[in-house]
Order: structure tokens, then C-alpha cells, then sequence
């Protein structure tokens, strides 16, 4: 039984598999349809003459399409998954301890490839896993820091391997209408109980320590959804076709691994909490479903079944199988992060030396 659930997504591997796994879920606000949330707001346009961030909208009416949650943030929120009791056991737990924090290599930016991890005595071994990976091995990465595997890692400042993301995951909202805000402060004593407690008269000394009433002034008050908000997974099959192992058992034992964490990572019922003013829950509408179908290269689209407990299920085993690596939790040094933070021609040799 157990080895016929290793070989259940083997055709995913063969000559003419599918290209992709594509994941679609409805999605609305806690509050209810119709409800204002709040997507992210970014800087403008370089040269733009507005100021402050503004929501990312497409279009107008009821072609807009408003950003909720980029790829790099939807990547940040699904790495974490691997923290949880029940799927820890699935990847080598890697921490950094930072005097007395503990920092999770599952938690750091760019992973495999973050400046902290690399102030480690892991570095070593994580260069030599990099430039096994740009040879065509992943096992050496697999076994440190499988995930960065699976969400995607530039060794940027060494090696400059690149490790494209598995899955790209984004959530949109669509047919949007943007709405405004105010608010207003009160202080809470009058203007001459300020004066008789002789505080003094300087309006923005006043002001700043919170004495004075202030008006926040017309702001970004939210969006409200008359469309539906849609949360697109993609899971490239082709790129975990790409990664090698040392040999076709072991490859075959790593694709294996991969696709199981990448699967949970897609399927995990995790909340979408994406922000203050923006908790987002499944569409219960029996008229959207979860969407899952595989895309292959001529076009073609085949419904699929599959779901967070068969996932849960096939990661386990082919991390078994695999072999999951070594977790430990190694110091930060000091030294070696001044050692990175020295300018390149300052680690060259002198002369005579």
C-alpha cells in the first residue's frame, strides 16, 4: 500500500507529463461579501509627483483587478507551515541562535542564501551545496534546506546559483471599487487647562506628545469587491523536473521529496490573515469550488484530485524515502558576518603575504 501511494503522482515525472498543477480558490471577506478590505499599499512609480503608497488596480469598473497578496509574500506566509507540529518532521529543522533567539532558516528572507545563515558554520556547507546544485545536484541543498528548493533562492552574493520558486501562488480581487477614509484625534484637555497647567504653547511639541487635536485627513480607506477574490496557485511541474540528484534512483527519491513539500505547501488550510482590515475565508458558494487541474504543454487541462490529507500523506512518505536531513541549531558569529560586510578588494590578499 505504502508503495503504491510513493508511486501516485510517478506519471507527473514521465515523457509527456503535465506542465503544471493549477490550484484555484474562492475567497471572501470575514465580514461577508460586499465587505471593505484592505489590500497593500506600495510606493509610486519612480518620478511619480504623488505621495505616499498606493493599492496596485487594473483596469476600471468591472475589468479592474486589485493585488491582494504578491508572490513573495504568498511564498513568506506558506514557507512557515513547515514550523507546525504535525509537518516539522518533514524538513531538517535549521535554526540560528542569536543570543537569545532563535531564528528558524525557514523564517529568513532568501533562505538558503540570507546573510545570517551564511554568519554561521554552516556556510561551508551551504556554498558547496549551491555549487553542487549549479552541477546538477540538489541533494547536498535538499538535505540542509529542501525548501528553498521549493520557494526559490539566489545565492546572489557567492555562487550566484538561482533556484526558480516552484510555486507561484498570488490572491486578486476583481471588479473593485476604491473607497476613502478619515479619522479624527481629540486630545483630551481643553486649550486653557493647557495653559493653566503652563505646558506650554509649541503647537508641535503639543501635537507630537499628543495633547492637541489632530486630523488624520482623507486616506486610503479599503476596497470593495463586487467581483470575486481568487486565490491562483501554480505548481511548476517542469522546473521539478528540472533538479537532479547523483543518480536516476536518487533523482527519482528527490523529485519524489520535492513535489511532497510543495503540495502541502500549496494545499495547507492555512488562515489568510494577509493584514489589518483584510481576513479572508473560503468561498462557500457551491458554484466555486476548488479548482484543481493539470496544464500540459499542448494545452490540454485534466481535472485533478487532490487535496491537503493525500498531500500530508505522499510528503511523509517520500520523506521517508528520501531520507530527511540532519536539523540542529547553530550560533551566529559575529565574525563571520564582518567577514561578509567586507568590501571585496579588502578580502584580497596583500602583497607579500
Amino acid at each position: 500500500m505504502s508503495n503504491i501511494a510513493l508511486q501516485h503522482f510517478d506519471s507527473w515525472f514521465a515523457p509527456g507529463a503535465p506542465s503544471a498543477l493549477v490550484v484555484k480558490e474562492y475567497l471572501e471577506p470575514a465580514a461577508g461579501k460586499g465587505s471593505v478590505i484592505f489590500p497593500p499599499t506600495f510606493a509610486q512609480e519612480e518620478g511619480s509627483k504623488e505621495k505616499g503608497g498606493r493599492y496596485i488596480i487594473d483596469g476600471e469598473g468591472a475589468t479592474s483587478t486589485c493585488l491582494l497578496d504578491t508572490v513573495g509574500s504568498q511564498a513568506n506566509r506558506l514557507e512557515p507551515v513547515f514550523l507546525e507540529a504535525e509537518l516539522k518532521a518533514l524538513v531538517p529543522q535549521v535554526s540560528v541562535k542569536v543570543q537569545s533567539r532563535e531564528i528558524s532558516i525557514l523564517e529568513l528572507g532568501h533562505r538558503a542564501a540570507d546573510a545570517v545563515i551564511r554568519s554561521t558554520e554552516l556556510a561551508q556547507a551551504l556554498r558547496a551545496a549551491f555549487a553542487a546544485l549549479a552541477s546538477g545536484n540538489a541533494e547536498p541543498l535538499a538535505k540542509i534546506a529542501p525548501t528553498s528548493l521549493v520557494f526559490g533562492a539566489w545565492d546572489s552574493r557567492d555562487t550566484q546559483t538561482k533556484l526558480p520558486r516552484l510555486i507561484d501562488s498570488t490572491i486578486r480581487a476583481y471588479n473593485v471599487a476604491e473607497r476613502k477614509r478619515g479619522a479624527q484625534f481629540f486630545g483630551g484637555l481643553e486649550k486653557s487647562e493647557i495653559a493653566e497647567f503652563e505646558l506650554g504653547a509649541d503647537s508641535d511639541a503639543l501635537s507630537k506628545a499628543g495633547f492637541l487635536d489632530a486630523p488624520a485627513g482623507v486616506t486610503h480607506g479599503g476596497i470593495e469587491v463586487k467581483g470575486d477574490i481568487l486565490r491562483t496557485t501554480i505548481l511548476n511541474l517542469t522546473a521539478i523536473r528540472a533538479i537532479g540528484g547523483s543518480s536516476p534512483e536518487e533523482t527519482e527519491r528527490l523529485h519524489r521529496y520535492v513535489l511532497g513539500l510543495a503540495l502541502v505547501a500549496a494545499f495547507n488550510p492555512s488562515d489568510l490573515f494577509l493584514r489589518q482590515g483584510c481576513l479572508l475565508v473560503r468561498d462557500r458558494d457551491a458554484a466555486k469550488p476548488i479548482g484543481c487541474e493539470l496544464a500540459f504543454r499542448d494545452g490540454r487541462r485534466e481535472s485533478v484530485a487532490v487535496d491537503f490529507e493525500l498531500a500530508k500523506t505522499y510528503a511523509f512518505l517520500a520523506a521517508t524515502a528520501f531520507g530527511v536531513g540532519e536539523g540542529r541549531s547553530v550560533p551566529f558569529d559575529p565574525a563571520a558576518a564582518r567577514a561578509l560586510l567586507a568590501k571585496p578588494e579588502d578580502k584580497k590578499p596583500k602583497k607579500g603575504k
